[in-house]
Parts: C-alpha cells; sequence; structure tokens
C-alpha cells in the first residue's frame, strides 16, 4: 500500500500478497487492540506481470482521520500509515527538493541539505569544444563557460534532451496548478525571494541550458560531459576535462520548446528576474531558425566516435526522428507567440495517435498545452485542439476501464509493456494523463485513478518497495547514484525516484531473485537498469503527487477555470 497513507475522502486500498485462508481485515489502531474498521477481503486475483496472487483490502469508506494498521488474521499488520489531508505532502516536496540535490556547480550546505551536504563538483567554467561541435567562430579545443544545471541521473554529466522532458513537464505542472506552487516551500537557497520554489529550481536548469546554445548560429550542443563516466565518486574530487559536444536538432528543438514555454510562464515575474522572458524568447526562436535549417542533424555518437577523438561514451540520447520534437516546440512557440507560422508546423508534424511521454517521444507535451490554453486561442485552432483534447479523455478512459481486472487495482501494470527501463516514470506519466483529464472534464473519477499510481509508486506494488528514497518504511537504500554510493551516508540522498522493475536486466548485474515484469527489481547501486534515478522519471512523479495535494478531494488549485 501507500506507506504513507490515505486522504481523507479518497479511495484506500491495501493489496494482500501472501497466501491467506482469512476472508477479513481489520483497520487498528498502531497497539493492534482498538478496531475501528472491519472489512471483506477481495477475491484471490492471479497478476498477469508475474506469479503473485492477490486479495484487495478496501476501506475507503473510513474516513477517519489519525495513524493506523491493517490487520489480517493469519498475517499479521501492515506497516503504520495515515489517514489524513496532505498524506502525501512530504513525498510531493521530496521529490521537488530532490532537484536541488542533483545541482551542480554549487555546494550543498548543510542547512539546506542536512547530512547530505557537499561541495559543488563540476565547476564547469572552462570546458572544451569537442572536435564533433567545432565551428568556425568556435574551433575545437575552445574553452566556454557552462556551469549549473542538474546532474542527469546516477551520473555526472548534463543533457539537453533529457533536461527537455524534464524541464517540460514540471513548468507545465506550474501552469496547471501555478497557486499551489506559488505557496510551496521546499527549504532552498531561493526560498526567501519572491519566486516561487519550483520555479526558482527550474530556472537553476534554464540558466545552464541557455549556455549550451551557440550563441552564433543558435543551435545547441547535445550535452556537457566527460568523455566517459566518472567512478562512483563524490562530484567534488573529479578532474576529467569536460566537452560540449555536437548539435543536433533534437537537442535544439527541445530547448526550443523548453525557452518558449519559460519565457511566458516568467513574464509573469520581470520585476523579479528582469530581462529572463526576454532572453528566453530570443534564444528559442534562434533554436527554431537553426533547426528550419538543419531539420534532420542526429546526434549519432557511435558514427562520431568513428571519426572524433577523444570517443565519447557517455549516454547518448541520440533520436532519428523530429516530428514530435517539431510539434511539441511548435505548439510552444504558438501558444507564447500567436504566430500562426507554428502552428502550421504543429499541425503538418503531429501524429495521429498519442503516447505517453519520454525523453525520445514529446509529442504529447506539446497537446498538454494547447489543451491548457485552449480557451485563449485563436478559432482556427479549436476543433483539432478539441480533437485532442478528446484523445487525452479516451486514453484515461481506457485506463480506468482495466484497472478492475489488475491484480493490485492501479492503472500501472495493465501490461507487461510498462516494465521497462525506467517504468516508475510510466507510472508518474499514465497519471498525469489523468490529471489532465480531470482538468478537461472536471470529473472526480479522473483523480480517484490517478491516485492508484501515486499509491503504486509510494508501495502499493508487487515489489513492496516505496522507490522515492527517503519516503515510506520500506523505501530503497542503495541507488545506483554515485553521490549516494560515495558520500559516507547509511540513507541515500532523498527525494529521488528509483526507475523500478525492468525484466531487461540490461546491467546484469548479480542478485535478481525474481525474473517477471512487475518483480525484477533489485534495491543495489549496481542494478543501473532497475535502481538508477534521473531527472526525467523524477519530473513526471513532481507534477503527479503535488497535482494530487492541490486537488486533495476538497481544495482545487488548478490554474484551468
Amino acid at each position: 500500500m501507500n506507506q504513507l497513507g490515505f486522504y481523507t475522502n479518497a479511495p484506500k486500498v491495501a493489496v494482500i500478497t501472501r497466501e491467506t485462508n482469512s476472508q477479513r481485515f481489520f483497520i487498528t489502531n498502531t497497539n493492534l487492540k482498538d478496531t475501528l474498521f472491519r472489512g471483506n477481503l477481495g477475491i484471490e486475483m492471479q497478476s498477469k506481470n508475474s506469479s503473485t496472487k492477490t486479495k484487495i483490502a478496501d476501506f475507503s469508506s473510513f474516513h477517519t482521520p489519525g495513524t493506523y494498521v491493517v490487520f489480517v488474521p493469519g498475517i499479521g499488520h501492515s506497516y503504520v500509515f495515515e489517514v489524513r489531508q496532505n498524506v502525501n505532502h512530504s513525498a510531493a516536496v521530496a521529490g521537488l527538493k530532490g532537484y536541488y540535490f542533483q545541482r551542480v556547480s554549487m555546494p550543498l550546505e548543510e542547512k539546506y541539505a542536512g547530512k547530505w551536504h557537499r561541495s559543488a563538483g563540476h565547476a564547469d567554467n572552462a570546458v572544451f569544444i569537442h572536435p564533433s561541435a567545432a565551428s568556425k567562430e568556435r574551433p575545437e579545443g575552445t574553452k566556454i563557460a557552462t556551469p549549473g544545471g542538474w546532474y542527469d541521473a546516477g551520473d555526472y554529466n548534463k543533457y539537453i534532451v533529457n533536461s527537455g522532458i524534464t524541464m517540460g513537464t514540471m513548468l507545465s505542472a506550474y501552469e496547471d496548478f501555478a497557486a499551489y506552487f506559488d505557496t510551496l516551500k521546499t527549504n532552498i537557497p531561493e526560498s526567501n525571494d519572491q519566486v516561487p520554489d519550483l520555479l526558482n529550481e527550474l530556472i537553476y536548469n534554464l540558466r545552464w541550458m541557455l549556455t549550451m546554445q551557440d550563441p552564433n548560429d543558435g543551435g545547441v550542443y547535445n550535452k556537457c560531459t566527460n568523455a566517459s563516466f566518472d567512478g562512483m565518486v563524490m562530484p567534488g574530487i573529479t578532474s576529467a576535462p569536460r566537452y560540449v559536444v555536437k548539435k543536433g536538432t533534437g537537442a535544439t528543438l527541445d530547448f526550443a520548446a523548453v525557452t518558449a514555454q519559460a519565457g511566458r510562464i516568467l513574464k509573469k515575474f520581470q520585476k523579479q528576474l528582469p530581462g529572463l522572458a526576454d532572453s528566453c524568447m530570443r534564444a528559442s526562436v534562434k533554436a527554431w531558425q537553426w533547426s528550419e535549417s538543419n531539420p534532420a542533424m542526429e546526434y549519432n555518437q557511435n558514427a562520431n566516435n568513428q571519426k572524433y577523438e577523444p570517443k565519447i561514451t557517455t549516454g547518448g540520447y541520440g533520436d532519428r526522428s523530429f516530428t514530435d520534437e517539431w510539434t511539441w516546440a511548435a505548439a510552444e512557440l504558438f501558444t507564447t507567440t500567436g504566430d500562426k507560422k507554428y502552428y502550421d508546423v504543429y499541425i503538418k508534424q503531429k501524429k495521429d495517435s498519442i503516447s505517453l511521454p519520454s525523453w525520445a517521444s514529446v509529442e504529447l507535451l506539446g497537446h498538454y498545452t494547447l489543451a491548457r490554453f485552449q480557451k485563449k486561442l485563436p478559432a482556427y485552432v479549436q476543433s483539432n485542439v478539441q480533437g485532442v483534447s478528446a484523445q487525452i479523455t479516451r486514453l484515461a478512459d481506457r485506463y480506468i476501464s482495466n484497472v478492475s481486472s489488475n491484480a493490485f487495482r492501479t492503472i500501472m501494470g495493465q501490461s507487461a509493456r510498462d516494465f521497462n527501463w525506467g517504468s516508475n516514470s510510466n507510472a508518474a506519466n499514465q497519471g498525469i494523463v489523468l490529471i489532465n483529464a480531470y482538468l478537461l472534464t472536471k470529473d472526480k473519477k479522473y483523480i480517484d485513478n490517478a491516485l492508484t499510481n501515486l499509491d503504486y509508486i509510494l508501495g502499493r506494488n508487487a515489489t513492496g518497495y516505496s522507490f522515492l528514497s527517503g519516503v515510506g518504511s520500506k523505501s530503497i537504500m542503495y541507488p545506483h547514484h554515485r553521490p549516494s554510493v560515495a558520500d559516507g551516508v547509511t540513507e541515500p540522498v532523498p527525494g529521488l525516484l528509483s526507475g523500478g522493475p525492468n525484466p531487461g536486466k540490461q546491467d546484469k548485474c548479480a542478485g535478481y531473485e525474481f525474473s517477471e515484469p512487475e518483480t525484477t527489481f533489485l534495491d543495489q547501486d549496481c542494478s543501473y537498469s532497475t535502481n538508477e534515478i534521473a531527472i526525467n522519471w523524477n519530473s513526471p512523479f513532481v507534477y503527479l503527487s503535488n497535482a494530487i495535494e492541490a486537488l486533495q478531494y476538497n481544495v482545487n488549485y488548478s490554474s484551468r477555470k
């Protein structure tokens, strides 16, 4: 079950995965003596994604705030949980604060980072132009400054493509729930200024992204990286040279989308952030223009390594199809500027079907934006935007229709295909589809079902883990994350979302106990295919958990009226 607990007026489900002859379950105080609720267990169900068999304990009709356990005769009691409002607040804040712990080029002070404080790591103020990125104005070996940003995952490199979907997802969270985020505090160095903490965190990465654009032509370098991955050491002691590598259409269009979205959001903060919104818009238009001149420039790391030295062997984030990037960037630039030329590209490039976002498939982010601003857009877009909104709602309805046949009563896990590298981001992104369906329809069933996937991430799954570090009674302890391995602190850096079950086991790590889709997970740092962390996995968790907190059944902070 969700190891934090349940909202007072929300559905409440625990899943029994051990064999039992009992037909009953009880909600008791933590003394195991005072019974507050009695219920019948559901029929036994066989999971479609493992050999696990389940029975459901549904106590949705129990509304009394307090601290409890679920007790099943013959099995025992659950972890302690709460019933109250704001029950997922600590997870929502931790997921966002996780980005502070990924910051590059600044020390993490103890008053903000606690026992995970550390030195600044990579200054990135003298980064080399790699020969793959050389130009007349910036020849090979030229040094540029590209400080700041976030470490991408368990490694110490910074990637524009993965920053793209990460930034887009969280900027959208702000646009959908601005009133909520305007008051949310996470104890970061900027918490006492007049800009919301979410935006301050995003701006820290945004300013790095702006340094990755070549001012001479508008193209954007794919990444700032070592030639090869650092060892499992702290960032402050690494000394390998850093490079920016070849520009690419995918990276440049992702950059154009992010800066266009940031530009319209930051207009509201002109006084606090003078000139930043305008800088974003200039950068966005220039990136779009470069992409028009270079519409299919693939970042192909293997091909580059045949031609250039040093060879680059860190994450590639290479992409061959750019229709989704064109669609997303066009949607953001059109929404921000109102210029029809961008909408024409959106219509030309968009697919007929929709799919969950990933770093290589960002089209749905553009659809979300047009649906969000539908009432403010020109009449000539309305039929197309209504069609996209209907697609979002139909996808949400399809998810909901299959919940009753899922042994864990979650949206997640309706197909074995849900369990791949970064499967927990699938769970969070499915939840975002449902939140968007709610914002479009105001039908509460979509929030109820989005909550099932937040519950999944925080413990209601076949592994029994809460996949968010530092949150829950049985949360991950050994993520593939260099600072968590090397810092000498027993507990991992908090607020980081593990990748989750992945039967691919690409890391070849010894120790996997299971191989079935929903149970192939190993809480060890060698397991980078199931237990690494990544900024693009945390971001949909930030959206989903904070959206649920913002809505939480009695208060509607939604910016869509």
